[in-house]
């Protein structure tokens, strides 16, 4: 991990906006109406039905998904007493995280009080603002008081994330790595290093899930907390151990399985991990500088199982595991509280959820493809796109379980679905075509089998169910290269072309080819030969109906894929091009369709007609009805030569030979999105009151350009490149797409066979 440097800090605080957040209105807000509903007179409305039943401040105000991150700034990061406005950076990073980890919205309030009775006081004022209450960087032990009470006065979920975060993403950890050293938490002895908020939560929850107190040592700054010292506070003396022959960390660590360090760098000696027991559990969470360092503790003891609150070491104790995702369980079921049992149920999600397969979204964004249950994996990456349905669920589910919930979950299935879509990880188009190609599930060719982005996604569309796929390449590479990813290869099929037993098929691929193209030139030794190439082998498989579907493109340059399906799969009967069509999701604009993205460079006036007809049908396919604008850089004659010319032909031949179909142009891109604007200006255009949801484009290079641009510059999540216009499902990726393009792709190829299949009854 690159060092963070003063400078690059306060440059990426300061530039731009300065912060790291800022509110976005969620309605219409650009004409008068809207401005009338949005405030007066429309307001009043939501006001007076809050009145007559305060529950619905949930319907009708975002407090059902907002959370105040309030501080006094007493404790702040490792910073200590700095004051409040000085930890405002602080919060508003907790708000970003919030953010983009659970789509919560988050109000910052950093609160000048350092009297424990007034700030409790001033929190309780602001409540009604809010659905949950974040605490943040309060010192002890004024923070058990001001988190009791505010747990006991309030109706909504408070919960001081400098204490429990901690504990539960650690115990989480601990939990984990006990099963990897074979131990059980009920036997192990345990040394807590530290005795604030954090290490008091931290032990609370180890003993809830079976660690025995009489198995614990906690030191604070002047050694073990012991009933023989009289200095002891509330908080220390609950865990004050009655052994008196230790006083120093090295003689608590002696003999011990577990060690927690929640201090200062540098505690831990290499001489204190080799007097601990076999396979050691260190957790050293001081930050930036852990209580001993990784690579310390590993020189010390190989058989050490460590985790560290650092992201450049394995095992992170990360807080934003468990925060977000606590409180959209809390939030979704509109809880009065988080309770133990909330906190229990993440624990149990989190931990399960790293013993898992890992995703390739999470193996990229680290470059690990060695991410399995063990001692170097023992808790989720935070990354992990699973944590936002298996926690938030499990502590909705706690919180209605324990009686805490106004608003209980009834159908779990849509709660997921919901989630995944509110992160942008799941779609609704996406969910159609998952759900559509399990239902029947076909023979899928993967050409590019020794690729690792293609034998994963094989694999995981075997998992899901997609399909049954057929892998193409050396078979033993692909072995090796499975057992190295660790991926399971149970049910699929590999097929090494060149190898001898594959000989008599190459030879009656070849004859069925030659066959079909003996008019343009192909002789039977050159068919011959081209049946050692995965494409067209591939592509014959689909043909001869040993295969119904056939992906490639990882390896291969389009232009040569491109010229292997013309020859032997053919463009569809009445149309002379074929083309490509990427499928744009976003918030803003919903499922737009954009064609065509890959195949033809320079169309003329008869190439852009038939992209608009496979357009309009593909975007069936995907059951939506077309309505398409074809764009160019001007609008309805204003240019009267090259692309507006060809564009406007193509128009006025569609309008004269497919009237039934929606379609019109040449017009630039705004005006095409743009409903009002466009009606306002052209009025006389087919498309008047409807919102276009397919663009066809003029070129490749603006086509390929848009789509590209959108998908570096947006959250908007793509689908594509969609084949249009060949005789079989023969589809494509590129060598940017991830394990989940491809996936995507395949549930496309399967549903696109099923349709085939259809049509040949």
């Amino acid at each position: 991990m690159a060092k963070i440097t003063k400078e690059a800090a306060l440059l990426y605080h300061s530039q731009g906006k300065p912060g790291k957040i800022e509110v976005v209105p969620t309605k219409p807000h650009s004409t008068p109406g809207d401005l009338s509903l949005a405030y007066s007179p429309g307001v009043a409305e939501p006001c007076l039905e809050i009145e007559k039943n305060p529950e619905d401040a949930y319907k009708y105000t975002a407090k059902g998904n907002l959370v105040a991150v309030i501080s006094n700034g007493t404790a702040v990061l490792g910073l200590g007493d700095i004051g409040a406005l000085s930890g405002k950076p602080v919060m508003e990073g907790k708000g970003l995280l919030f953010k983009i980890y659970a789509g919560i919205d988050v109000f910052d309030i950093e609160v000048d009080e350092k009297d424990p009775e007034k700030f409790i006081q001033a929190v309780k004022a602001i409540a009604p603002t809010f659905g949950g209450i974040n605490l943040e960087d309060i010192k002890a032990p004024e923070c058990f008081e001001i988190e009791e009470r505010l747990k006991a006065e309030l109706d909504i979920p408070v919960m001081h994330d400098d204490q429990h975060g901690t504990a539960i993403i650690s115990s989480a950890g601990l939990l984990n790595a006990l099963e990897v050293a074979g131990k059980k938490i009920d036997e192990v002895k345990i040394v807590v290093n530290g005795a604030g908020a954090s290490a008091n939560s931290c032990t609370k929850l180890y003993i809830a899930l079976g660690a025995k107190k009489e198995n614990i040592v906690m030191l604070d700054s002047k050694g073990v907390l012991s009933i023989n010292r009289p200095d002891l506070t509330e908080s220390k003396k609950y865990f004050a151990t009655s052994r008196t022959d230790i006083h120093t960390l090295a003689e608590a660590v002696k003999g011990a399985d577990v060690f927690l360090g929640l201090s200062k760098g540098n505690v831990l000696s290499q001489d204190m991990v080799r007097s601990m027991a076999a396979k050691p559990i260190v957790f050293a969470l001081a930050n930036p500088a852990p209580e001993i360092t990784y690579e310390d503790a590993m020189a010390a003891r190989p058989d050490v199982l460590m985790a560290t609150g650092r992201s450049d070491y394995p095992n992170q104790i990360n807080n934003v595991i468990g925060f977000p995702y606590i409180f959209r369980g809390a939030l979704d079921t509109h809880a009065r509280a988080i309770n133990e049992e909330m906190k229990l149920a993440a624990v149990k999600a989190i931990a399960a959820l790293a013993k898992a397969p890992v995703p390739d979204v999470v193996t990229s964004v680290y470059e690990e493809n060695n991410l399995t249950f063990g001692p170097l994996y023992f808790i989720p990456k935070p990354v992990d796109p699973r944590l936002i349905t298996d926690v938030s669920m499990a502590v909705a589910k706690a919180a209605m379980e324990s009686g805490v919930a106004r608003n209980p979950i009834t159908d779990w299935d849509a709660y997921r679905i919901q989630l995944l879509q509110l992160m942008g990880y799941e779609s609704k188009l996406t969910r159609q075509l998952y759900d559509k190609a399990r239902r029947n599930p076909q023979r899928v060719v993967f050409a590019e089998g020794i690729h690792p982005n293609m034998l994963k996604a094989a694999v995981e569309a075997k998992s899901e169910g997609l399909c049954h796929p057929i892998l193409l390449g050396n078979d033993e590479r692909i072995e090796k290269l499975a057992k190295e990813l660790e991926l399971n290869m149970e049910g699929i099929e590999v097929i090494n072309l060149r190898h001898d037993n594959e000989a008599d098929r190459r030879e009656r691929y070849a004859k069925l080819l030659t066959e079909k193209r003996y008019r343009e030139g192909f002789t039977l030794q050159e068919a011959n030969d081209k049946m050692f190439e995965r494409n067209y082998f591939g592509m014959m498989m689909v043909e001869t109906g040993e295969a119904d579907a056939f992906i490639t493109g990882v390896y291969t340059k389009y232009s040569n894929t491109i010229k292997v399906a013309k020859e032997v799969i053919g463009i569809r009967e009445g149309f002379n091009h074929f083309g490509t069509m990427h499928i744009l999701n976003s918030k803003k604009q919903g499922t737009i369709f954009l064609a065509d993205t890959l195949i033809n460079r320079h169309p003329d006036a008869a190439a852009l007609i038939d992209v608009a007809r496979l357009a309009a049908n593909t975007v069936r396919f995907f059951n939506h009805e077309p309505v398409i604008a074809m764009l160019s850089y001007s609008n309805f004659g204003a240019d009267t030569s090259g692309s507006p010319a060809k564009v406007h032909n193509a128009v006025e031949y569609i309008h004269k030979n497919f009237p039934d179909l929606t379609i019109d142009g040449e017009m630039q891109v705004n005006i095409a999105l743009n409903k009002e604007l466009r009606d306002e200006k052209y009025p006389f255009t087919q498309l008047k009151g409807k919102d276009v949801n397919t663009l066809v484009f003029p070129n490749l290079s603006s086509a390929n350009s848009a789509y590209k641009l959108l998908q570096s510059m947006s959250d908007a999540k793509l689908i594509g490149p969609i084949q249009m216009g060949l005789n079989k499902p023969i589809h494509f990726t590129d060598f940017e797409s991830s394990v989940r393009d491809i996936v995507n792709i395949t549930a496309v190829a399967v549903i696109d066979a099923i349709v085939e299949k259809q049509k040949r009854k």
